[in-house]
Formats: C-alpha cells, structure tokens, sequence
C-alpha cells in the first residue's frame, strides 16, 4: 500500500494588500519582488500551498534585522506552530513595518518547516529606496 506524499509550493511572494488576521480570506499580492519599501504598515511574506498534508504540524518561524524590544534588548525571532485544515490548504506567513522604520531596514528570513525540515522560505530586503537610504539600498546589491 503507498503512501501519500504531500506537496508544498509558494503560490506568492512579496507585498500584499492590508491582511487582517482574524478575517479567514488571506490577503491579496500586490506586487512579487523580495525588495520591500521601508514604509510603514507595509504587508509582506508569502502564501504556501500544502497539499494532501491534513493534520501535519507546520513550523513557522520569521527573522528579522536586529530589533530592539522597549528596554533595549534584540527581539527573538517570532515563531510558532499550525496545523494544515485540508488537504487543499493555503497559509500565509508575513510581517509589516511598524515604527520607527530605522531599526527595521536589513533581511527579514522567514521558514517554514515540517519535522525539522524547511518546505518554504523566503527572504525579504527591507530598504529605503530614496534620500539617506538610497546608499544602503545600492550597496545591498554589490554597487
């Protein structure tokens, strides 16, 4: 008897529409691109389709540039567990910006996982693309 195997595949990535986590729908793709804008309240990740994995626990985990919680220490990376709903099942793994934009510029990584190893991931550039960070964001891509 086989046994069936499950499928995983990113169906998007980059900058969404405005997502609310409580709403069942996920949020809609703007734009694909790994280079997101430093702008507040920006909505970024990607959407994981998981096939014939019903009931399987997924790991989730985000990465992000060196920021400072309130008193001054490097935030954890934030992470967590879900179950796939169906065997048809899509998710969403995504952050926004929020103030002050300076300390969130830099690579935010993040992975998804099953039983230790990675089924999606992906890493985004949050950069400032005009003025004083217009340096910042040529000399990440080797100018």
């Amino acid at each position: 008897m086989s046994k069936l195997r499950s499928f995983f595949e990113i169906t998007s990535y980059g900058i969404y529409k405005h997502w609310d986590e409580k709403d069942k729908a996920l949020p809609k793709i703007k734009t694909f691109t790994t280079d997101i804008p430093a702008e507040l309240d920006i909505e970024f990740g990607f959407i994981i389709n998981c096939k014939k994995a019903k009931g399987k626990k997924l790991r989730y985990c985000i990465f992000h540039p060196d920021i400072p919680d309130d008193k001054g220490d490097i935030m954890p990376p934030f992470e967590g567990d879900v179950y796939v709903e169906n065997n048809d099942w899509d998710f969403y793994l995504g952050d926004t910006i929020w103030p002050p934009l300076e300390n969130k510029l830099g690579d935010w990584r993040m992975i998804i996982e099953l039983d230790g190893k990675v089924l999606a991931e992906k890493t985004f550039s949050v950069l400032v693309e005009h003025g004083d960070g217009e340096i910042q964001f040529w000399k990440k891509r080797g100018y």
